[in-house]
């Protein structure tokens, strides 16, 4: 009788601990296929703040991803000055305290236009924007719009100036809240264009074809201006809400240009930042085909929030707080207490079967041959636990996803709560709601599981047979 019949024969001769091990071996299973896919969910919030407008996808750069780009970036600097990525640090003395600056440039911030191209190229979408972050720049022979009874001492004297590749597709003018006036929008074609708002035309005797000038900001001391011809006047419907704090970010002096202007006046012509980019669907009736292609371009989507028309927004869970991180903790603490419980119970098993390694032993089989049928039984089991845990998997995985984002939200929540009044935002917070979290069970995860098993397994059966196969039968045999 070979090995494998043995082994068969003697797991439905013991059918207790046969279901013990089964029964163990089953839950690991489930947890550590919970905790992986858990790491790697897919969580759909809603944001009512950075809502995109109309038949459209909305793309910005997902803060978390920018932090932990950041905090590699400083790892691989480690303790020394200089430069990577677009990250930059340097030592620096304050009052005879050494500390260190750090700071990023616009290589590391924007979105990368060829990820944008990429989406643009997807089957349904009809037309694409992309739109500069807001940038300060210095009124040359204009006057902008002030509150006279604030202090102006700590606003850097600027208007804001947004650029866009196509201008009709800013969000402003999208929602229904900005509209022109007077003149027309910026056409994609054109350079060194503006429109004004109607407040400051009016302050500044502004019309259609005169031309104004500004300068860099932030170095007043560059003499380097920059034209830009009025082509249109816009008014609002409602203040459009600045991110910053300061009149040279309020409403009026909101100034759209053409999608090259801005960092040309802020001195880094050839080295724009993108803050958004708006993609149209071209087919509303195709709408959630089309965002499923979308989603499939291959780039670098740990980068980026989407947003949809409602103000859905997919992300994996790596990018939601720090779940990924407690969801590799969880696998931890599920593998490190595994092998302790997989290490008890063989230790059972051991003690019930001395008799029989002992009569093994008598008759002349090899120590190798005992522990091989061992391990082989113990496989078994583990194998058929581990099919049946496949699957159970998807059901428990979405419940184990669900759990962690509560206890994300919650923990926020309460940080949230304990810095009430402590912190003072400058501009209007983003409500972020999640509506559903989606955790899949990959091909690759489903053999890190098996495998994972297997080495607790061999790993258990290893240690706990050793101190009885390092006997000799008469020993053995004695000790009953």
């Amino acid at each position: 009788m070979n090995g494998f019949s043995l082994a068969w024969r003697s797991v439905i001769r013991k059918p207790i601990k046969s279901v013990l091990l089964f029964v163990t071996v089953f839950t690991i299973s489930l947890l550590l296929l919970s905790g992986m896919s858990s790491g790697k969910a897919t969580i759909q919030m809603q944001d009512h703040t950075r809502q995109a407008v109309g038949a459209g996808l909305l793309l910005e750069e997902n803060e978390a991803d920018r932090h932990r780009r950041i905090d590699k970036l400083s790892e691989q600097l480690a303790h020394n000055e200089g430069s990577l990525g677009g990250y930059h640090q340097e030592k620096v003395i304050i009052n005879g305290v050494e500390s260190w600056r750090t700071w990023t440039d616009n290589f590391f911030e924007t979105l990368l236009v060829e990820d944008i191209e990429k989406i643009a190229d997807t089957e349904g979408i009809a037309d694409y924007n992309i739109t500069t972050v807001t940038t300060a720049a210095r009124p040359v022979d204009f006057v902008r719009i002030e509150d006279v009874d604030v202090d102006q001492y700590n606003d850097i004297g600027g208007v804001s100036l947004v650029g866009n590749k196509d201008m009709s597709m800013d969000s402003n003018f999208l929602s229904g809240n900005a509209f022109i006036t007077d003149g027309r929008m910026i056409r994609e074609d054109e350079k060194d264009v503006c429109v004004i708002s109607a407040e400051l035309a009016d302050k500044n005797q502004l019309d259609i074809g005169c031309s104004i000038r500004f300068g860099n900001c932030r170095n007043k001391e560059d003499s380097m201006t920059y034209e830009a011809q009025v082509v249109g006047i816009y008014q609002v419907n409602q203040p459009i809400v600045p991110y910053m704090f300061g009149d040279t970010y309020r409403s009026e002096n909101i100034i759209f240009t053409d999608l090259d202007f801005p960092e040309k006046v802020d001195g880094k012509a050839g080295d724009p930042l993108y803050e958004k980019a708006y993609f149209k669907i071209a087919d509303v009736n195709e709408y959630e085909t089309v965002k499923i292609r979308v989603m499939g371009a291959d780039i670098a989507w740990e980068r980026y929030d989407l947003i949809d028309n409602n103000g859905n927004m997919n992300t994996l869970s790596a990018n939601f707080n720090e779940m990924e991180k407690y969801s590799n903790i969880l696998v931890g603490v599920i593998s490190g207490a595994s092998l302790i419980i997989l290490f008890l119970i063989f230790q059972f098993w051991m003690k019930s079967r001395n008799r029989e390694i002992g009569i093994m032993l008598s008759m002349g089989t090899s120590k190798i041959r005992i522990l091989a049928q061992v391990m082989t039984e113990a496989l078994m089991i583990a194998a058929l636990a581990v099919l049946i845990s496949f699957l159970a998997a998807p059901g428990v995985s979405g419940l184990t996803a669900d759990y962690l984002v509560e206890q994300q939200i919650q923990n926020v929540k309460e940080q949230e709560l304990m810095n009430e009044g402590k912190v003072a935002f400058s501009y209007e917070k983003s409500e972020q709601n999640v509506v559903g979290v989606r955790a899949e069970i990959t091909s690759g995860m489903l053999m890190q599981d098996a495998s994972g098993i297997a080495l607790l397994i061999i790993i258990s059966v290893c240690v706990s047979y050793f101190a009885i196969l390092k006997k000799n039968p008469k020993d053995i045999l004695q000790e009953l």
